[in-house]
């Protein structure tokens, strides 16, 4: 009985090592080939997606057209273009070029249907310049809902990224070291306010000081938090304050403004569900219980006509 033990022993314990030395060598082929795809991806060996290759192409000569002429006017557009985070340097000529597509393709396909003699060609037109139409305000719609998920997600993230920034500055880190170590710690649960922190830290790099990088990361999310907390921080940095206690001071009210936000975003939610309830949920309910006693009726008035 003891041999056999030690036998299973030897076993289990050779097995083990073998699994482990295979699990080991396994994940660094699999980083190793992660490595390789992501560098043939950046040196252009890598298989091109079409799709990719079209946006990169021919979106901005087709947006090229469309870029506005006075400068107020393109001005506008590209602020509207920032605050919902694209800051590529071709991202107004890709928007307006989406744009022009959605835009030119519906009354082209349309009347293309209708040559084809899948549908009347009149009413090929009219439903492709109805869908053109609205490929005409569906950009700007986009737009705007981008920008309110960002800011959401902005209001969400703060409050945690200015107590992990407190802890930081109470460690003794300086305000870059503090702004790279925040942006690292929330990169997978907020990567949208990583990587604006990313781009403060730089700044600060640059030879800005904290409250003008934040300032201009305001101008960028036009979020009024972000604009008051630089606020408190650049009259922090003027007057010598303790920074520790104005973020700290800072944190507290963007907390209770979240949970402000909160319970409007639950006294709202009782105004928008009420019209599903009545349009929906009510009808089937009356359908499920008056149903039965509408038909006990029907048939009684059928039993007394005969």
């Amino acid at each position: 009985m003891a041999d056999s033990g030690l036998t299973w022993s030897a076993f289990l314990t050779t097995s083990s090592l073998v699994l482990l030395v295979a699990v080991f060598v396994s994940g660094r082929r699999r980083r190793l080939e992660a490595r390789l795809r992501g560098i043939a991806a950046r040196d252009g060996a890598a298989d091109p997606d079409p799709l990719a290759e079209f946006a990169r192409t021919a979106l901005p000569k087709l947006g090229a057209h469309l870029v506005p002429g006075d400068e107020e006017e393109r001005g506008r557009l590209q602020t509207r273009l920032v605050h919902a985070g694209l800051y590529r340097r071709q991202a107004m000529v890709i928007y307006l070029g989406v744009k022009l597509l959605l835009i030119v393709s519906p009354p082209l396909l349309g009347l293309a249907a209708g040559l084809a003699g899948l549908v009347p060609v009149r009413h090929g037109l009219i439903l492709g310049a109805m869908f053109g139409i609205v490929g005409m305000i569906a950009p700007s719609f986009w737009l705007d809902k981008r920008k309110r998920d960002r800011q959401k997600a902005f209001r969400r993230s703060l409050p945690d990224a200015l107590d992990v920034m407190v802890i930081c500055l109470e460690g003794g880190l300086s305000p870059p070291g503090a702004m790279q170590r925040v942006a690292g710690e929330l990169r997978t649960a907020h990567p949208a306010l990583a990587a604006e922190l990313n781009i403060v830290q730089r700044e600060i790099q640059l030879g800005r000081s904290l409250g003008e990088a934040l300032r201009q990361f305001a101008g960028r999310c036009d979020l009024e938090e972000v604009r008051s907390m630089a606020s408190v921080i650049a009259q922090a940095e003027r007057f010598g304050a303790s920074l520790v206690k104005a973020l700290r001071v800072q944190a507290e009210t963007l907390r209770v403004k979240r949970l402000q936000y909160a319970e409007e975003m639950a006294q709202k939610a009782v105004v928008k569900i009420l019209f599903p309830t009545l349009f929906f949920i009510l009808p089937g309910l009356f359908i499920v219980i008056l149903g039965p006693a509408a038909i006990q009726i029907m048939e009684m008035f059928s039993n007394m006509r005969r």
